[in-house]
């Protein structure tokens, strides 16, 4: 069962309503000032909310950074990935740590504005890097929410979302992926699997490297050419391309 979603900062939210405001995304919280790292509400959907974690400062900085709307977040496995279909068409897990926003709001996010997208990885070792690109949409449910990513930047993490580029998203009761077989099932995550991934930030939390079990966990291949090294630490986000 999905778990609710809580609302951390419901000073913000309630100043919202009363005001009127209903943003879209997290940059539009930003540029009203609220410039504080948080849970807010956005209205990807017109008058439906969502909570989010906004992540309105990026590397140290602030103006130029910040805004970004946090869609995946992978932080300590208290929260399983291994879902279904509804499930990652809502959106699951927990606002204040891993979470995932829902399939439906990100297509309602992507169709309206053109977003670029940013992964932050973070290993057991304590090294961090990213990946960035330049453009990001996912497409409508009839499409099978298809993804599109092109323009990556690299910030040491390697670009692990070439291989998923055009593909429909797969669980393990709906398969749309590349293969005779389901990818989610044989991953045990939910992704915009091919045949089968080069990335499974939804994968299981392995707590490190394992080599007992292959590409089961919360990779990054290019992180170390290894589908062996869960993550630590894995967000994904977006925001408005300026």
């Amino acid at each position: 069962m999905m778990t609710v979603f809580v609302v951390a900062l419901l000073s913000v939210f309630t100043a919202s309503v009363v005001s009127g405001f209903k943003p879209f995304d997290c940059s539009e919280i930003y540029k009203s000032g609220q410039t504080v790292s948080g849970i807010y509400s956005i209205y990807p959907a017109g008058n439906i909310p969502a909570s989010v974690y906004c992540q309105m400062i990026s590397d140290g900085k602030d103006e130029e950074n910040g805004g970004w709307t946090v869609f995946q977040r992978r932080m300590d496995g208290s929260v399983s990935f291994y879902r279904l279909w509804e499930e990652y068409k809502r959106g699951f897990g927990n606002v204040e740590g891993e979470y995932w926003l829902g399939l439906e709001n990100l297509y309602q996010l992507t169709q309206h504005k053109k977003f670029m997208l940013r992964v932050d990885l973070e290993d057991f070792t304590g090294r961090r890097g990213f990946a960035q690109y330049s453009s990001f949409s996912v497409g409508s449910e009839a499409e099978g929410y298809k993804l599109q990513v092109s323009g990556f930047t690299d910030g040491g993490a390697g670009d692990s979302l070439f291989f998923h580029n055009g593909m429909k998203f797969t669980t393990y009761d709906k398969d749309q992926d590349n293969t005779e077989k389901n990818c989610a099932r044989m991953y045990l995550g939910g992704f915009w699997y091919n045949a089968c991934h080069y990335a499974n930030p939804n994968g299981v939390y392995l707590g490190g490297e394992d080599k007992t079990v292959f590409a089961i966990g919360n990779v990054w291949y290019t992180w170390k050419n290894n589908l062996d090294i869960g993550m630590k630490f894995i967000t994904m986000k977006i925001k408005p391309v300026s």
